[in-house]
């Protein structure tokens, strides 16, 4: 007897969604890969050409000022997260580096931490507000080469091309454009760890694998990639040079 499509269909995706760890379903991965040589330009750049390639001179670490400074620094902004839903250690992070290197962030609205020591089926994007020291979080995806067997948990991260891995770091925030996944928004890396990020690719879109809900999300080509009801609101809001960090094991 044959199945009518529709049935068919219900079928495959119930098999997709149940084919990861217990109790919790896993939605497919990111079909696409959108190498940086055709990337769609905005506005502000020339045809065929990616404005601020990658290079080490964009890389800047900071080092850690002394324990009495960094309670200095850090006592500016104890407003922050007034329920404590970020990593402490993490945001502290964060906040050193961002007033350290405030000038170059022109975005001084917001600041954002991505937590990929936490399964994708958790909220581990966190956005706080730099008036009002407000958090919200959403659901985020990682790397495919970050997570072999696809059960949610960000194993290793890298820099590398053709790696499909998330890296870790801090990042700038750059230019909008639109791509073959609509609305994106490009990324800078300023650490070692994450300094190829532009000529990678590794953008925030918005995606069908991704949703706001409990389940092991999809997996990406190493872009942290939010659900398409988000996507445009989160790019708005960080655009333009605010600070993301992104944290792992």
């Amino acid at each position: 007897m044959k199945l009518p499509i529709k049935i068919l269909t219900s079928l495959l995706v119930a098999f997709t969604l149940s084919a990861c760890g217990p109790g919790l379903v896993s939605l497919p991965d990111d079909p696409n890969n959108e190498p940086a040589s055709t990337l769609p330009n905005d506005d502000n750049t020339s045809a065929g050409v990616i404005e601020e390639p990658d290079s080490e001179e964009n890389i800047v670490e900071t080092p850690p000022p002394p324990a009495s400074e960094r309670e200095q620094i850090l006592s500016l902004y104890d407003y922050l997260d007034p329920n404590q839903l970020v990593p402490t250690a993490a945001l502290e992070d964060a906040v050193i580096y961002f007033h350290k290197n405030k000038a170059s962030f022109k975005n001084q609205n917001v600041l954002s931490i991505i937590d990929y020591r936490k399964r994708s089926s958790e909220k581990r994007w966190f956005f706080i507000d730099l008036k009002t020291g407000a958090v919200n979080s959403l659901h985020v995806s990682h790397g495919k080469g970050s997570d072999s067997n696809h059960d949610g948990y960000a194993e290793k991260f890298s820099n590398v091309s053709g790696s499909n891995a998330t890296s870790l770091g801090f990042y700038k925030t750059a230019e909008t454009y639109s791509g073959s996944n609509g609305y994106s928004l490009r990324l800078d890396g300023l650490s070692s760890t994450n300094s190829q990020a532009r000529s990678r690719a590794i953008v925030v879109h918005g995606a069908s694998y991704v949703q706001d809900q409990n389940i092991v999300q999809g997996r990406s080509w190493g872009c942290p990639a939010v659900s398409q009801a988000n996507h445009r609101s989160v790019i708005d809001r960080i655009k333009g040079g605010s600070l993301i960090y992104a944290i792992g094991n």
